[in-house]
């Protein structure tokens, strides 16, 4: 009888072994997945973030050239605001006329008229 149940235990012993070794071997699949699994989803978010990131990088730079035009839009405007200007200056001429410089060109006006309302 000894040897039945030697056989038995033996039997026993045998199968818990292989189910021991099947839920290593599945654990470590499990873990293999899971390891995979995170290794696509740090890939996937440094993607998005390289994405984010260039998007960032060519809204700075549209801001950049945006501020430039502006600015040589700005200083063309002064430009155009001075030459219009011009600077008059009442000669003591004898004739009378008023003197009007523009963009270094000199003008003469002989006769002028209060403007009508």
């Amino acid at each position: 009888m000894s040897l039945r149940i030697k056989a038995v235990v033996d039997e026993f012993v045998e199968k818990l072994k292989e189910a021991l070794e099947a839920d290593i071997q599945d654990r470590i699949m499990k873990e293999r997945e899971m390891q995979s699994y995170i290794e696509e989803r740090e890939r996937e978010v440094a993607e998005r973030e390289a994405a984010w990131k260039a998007e960032l990088s060519r809204r700075e730079a549209e801001i950049a050239r945006q501020e430039a035009r502006l600015k040589a839009e700005k200083e063309n405007l002064e430009k155009e605001k001075s030459v219009s200007m011009g600077t008059a200056s009442n000669q003591d001429n004898q004739d009378g006329a008023l003197e009007i410089t523009v963009s270094g060109e000199k003008y003469r006006c002989l006769r002028f008229a209060k403007a009508k309302k």
